[in-house]
């Protein structure tokens, strides 16, 4: 049986995807911050024969994410993607959303290894956290400038990473010298579970010199003390040496298959 989710379900739900709780970081952040009951997010669930929850479909606006941890009706599944006003991605855990081939109207496909830490022990032991910074809404221009080079990022970055550090779904720890930033590390998509890292990056001027892995292992080690583990995606063997270095581990890889363009 196929239905619409609500928040009865949501003890229900949250023990399900507990189980793999890093793989289901975006579902639970979303559920956690916007609930079953918003014009732009839905959720269906897949029950077996036994009234047990086998599989979880979640649309926020026009991304989907599906989990299961076994077969599922992914026909079904496709039927609803497919029924909805808008589809840009679907997302998720990669032998899941391959289940999914022929069935979407697909056309970029990307695979990226996913990683996680829930251990402080690798990490690199921080002896002056004087040097460490923690971004707030008064000193985020000391962070965008760096961000914004690296990244290429634009005004409404900024914006997204202001309204990041307001509703505490992220947070970002940085390195400076003479008032701006040279090196950072970020979380976002963070829940009661775990947290993504995002922006982990240095000023080309100050590279080699492993200030990243200060602030990223700065940050972990704080959001690991508050029972939350750590995950992030990385398709650059050299980048996934150092979060390996640092304790991370691959778990899986991560799909994302955006609509065809129409031409």
């Amino acid at each position: 049986m196929i239905r619409r989710l609500t928040e009865r379900d949501n003890d229900q739900v949250m023990d399900f995807l507990g189980e793999e709780r890093a793989l289901n970081l975006f579902i639970v952040g979303d559920i956690e911050n916007f609930g079953y009951e918003t014009d732009f997010q839905t959720l269906w669930g897949e029950w077996n024969e036994e009234a047990e929850l086998i599989a979880v479909l979640l649309r926020y606006r026009g991304n989907f994410i599906p989990y299961a941890r076994g077969n599922f009706n992914v026909e079904k599944f496709a039927e609803i993607i497919n029924g909805q006003e808008h589809f840009e991605m679907l997302s998720g855990k990669q032998d899941i959303v391959e289940k999914f081939d022929g069935l979407l109207p697909v056309g970029e496909q990307r695979l990226m290894h996913f990683a996680e830490i829930v251990s402080a022990e690798q990490l690199d032991k921080i002896g002056d956290r004087g040097r460490i910074h923690v971004a707030t809404e008064q000193n985020i221009d000391l962070v965008f400038p760096l961000m914004e080079n690296v990244f290429d990022f634009s005004n409404n970055s900024k914006e997204g990473l202001l309204q990041t550090l307001k509703t505490k779904s992220g947070r970002t720890f940085f390195i400076k010298e003479e008032e701006l930033a040279i090196a950072c590390a970020s979380t976002t998509a963070e829940n009661s579970m775990s947290a993504m890292v995002v922006g982990v990056c240095t000023d080309e001027h100050h590279r080699n010199k492993g200030l990243a892995s200060v602030c990223l292992s700065a940050l972990c080690e704080e959001v690991l003390t508050e029972g939350k583990s750590l995950c992030l995606f990385y398709d650059n063997p050299a980048a996934g040496s150092i979060y390996k270095r640092l304790g991370f581990k691959d778990i899986g890889k991560w799909s994302m298959w955006h609509k065809a363009v129409e031409r």
